[in-house]
């Protein structure tokens, strides 16, 4: 049905790929809400019917699935809309924000329809178990593996963290749902009443994906590590430019899906004339932002490429940083200036977050091995937490 209504509407149509990207995850939403709003009212059914909690607070999932569905096509609508005066970077990150709400929601009723499942255990009622109960859980099972599969493609088409989001909730389903039908075969095989504990189990599935899903959606809001994918194309085409002898300090701000902002430092040679590695850079800004549809902005680091004892000097001090300290520090804008008896060592450190010392801690481990090097250098150092996992 997804793959049909898509051809119809967005694939044979002449549109920009942010475009298609809003109308898939538009579709997907529409879709969603109408088969979670058809499969709660089935279960909501069953559940009266047969006086089971576990089916009444599986069809309540489905509810708040359908509500999900609602905020998550909302937060496409509004993410979608373009940069105004109050928001110069767009609304794109209106779809985290969404996630997040849909979030809340889930926890909300998990927490609900524990607190209802565990008074069924100490209090238990009787329930039924028919043929009608077990086809509609059945066909529940059925419709979530489908929802499972098209959120999972389109997700990965568009590459949206929500419609992957969607697709996780839709597979727990299908094992909170399994989990109710088999509670629904003990009572009718075997007369054991598992009805509460049935109507737990689906809670604390409930539960974990809203966790899950909170934790996701918090995750761009707060700043987090760029894909590496991204870092890698990145990387890729800033180096692949024979002006550019390396690179450090990538920054990527993060404003909503296809809406990023670069920013980095990339080191060149001294010699170079300046208008000539100007002008070079200018073209790795348009190249960035045209292959990668992001805003690119690049600070030069002139450097001494061909000074033989600056780069003996700097090949000596990582080596002496690596064996002492840790070889996932790098170092960059390398200088060094006579003063007097002393040469001061003039670099910045880049410090991944994994290593846990502090900042001055760090500094003054480095100071020690640069003195270790030549007790005639002096560091002065600047310490940089890495923004990004970097090879370079």
């Amino acid at each position: 049905m997804i793959t049909l209504l898509s051809k119809l509407i967005i694939e044979n149509k002449n549109l920009s790929e942010s475009k298609k990207r809003s109308l898939y995850g538009t579709l997907c939403g529409f879709v969603g809400i109408f088969l979670n709003f058809c499969l709660f009212a089935f279960k909501y059914f069953a559940g009266t019917v047969s006086g089971s909690i576990a089916i009444t607070a599986d069809a309540f999932n489905n509810l708040s699935d359908a509500g999900s569905s609602f905020i998550t096509l909302a937060g496409f609508v509004y993410a979608e809309k373009k940069p105004d005066e109050d928001h110069p970077f767009g609304h794109g990150r209106f779809e985290y924000i969404s996630g997040f709400i849909v979030s809340v929601i889930i926890l909300v009723m998990g927490v609900e329809l524990a607190k209802t499942s565990v008074e069924k255990v100490l209090h238990p009622t009787d329930v039924t178990s028919d043929v009608l109960t077990m086809v509609i859980l059945g066909c529940s099972i059925t419709v979530k593996l489908y929802m499972c599969f098209y959120n999972r493609r389109v997700g990965k088409k568009i590459d949206s963290a929500a419609m992957k989001a969607t697709a996780l909730d839709s597979l727990s389903d299908v094992v909170a749902t399994s989990v109710v039908l088999l509670s629904m075969i003990v009572i009718k095989f075997f007369g054991v009443n598992l009805d509460g504990f049935g109507g737990i189990a689906v809670s604390l599935f409930i539960l974990y994906t809203g966790y899950n899903a909170a934790k996701d959606s918090m995750k761009p809001l707060l700043g987090t590590q760029p894909d590496p994918e991204i870092v890698e194309k990145i990387e890729e085409i800033v180096l692949s430019h024979d002006v550019i002898l390396g690179m450090h300090d990538l920054i990527v701000h993060d404003y909503g899906p296809e809406r990023l902002i670069i920013s980095l430092h990339a080191e060149v040679s001294g010699n170079e004339n300046i208008f000539k590695i100007h002008s070079a850079i200018d073209h790795i800004e348009e190249e960035l932002s045209h292959r990668l549809g992001c805003e690119a902005v690049i600070h030069m680091d002139p450097i001494e490429s061909d000074n033989e004892v600056i780069n003996k000097a700097k090949e000596a001090v990582t080596n002496e940083i690596a064996n002492k300290i840790s070889d996932k520090i790098s170092i960059h804008d390398f200088r060094m200036v006579v003063s007097g008896e002393h040469t001061n060592v003039i670099f910045d450190a880049s410090v991944p977050f994994e290593i846990k010392q502090s900042d001055k801690e760090i500094k003054s481990e480095i100071v020690r091995c640069v003195r270790d090097v030549n007790s005639s250098y002096r560091a002065i150092v600047k310490i940089d937490r890495a923004y990004t996992i970097s090879r370079v």
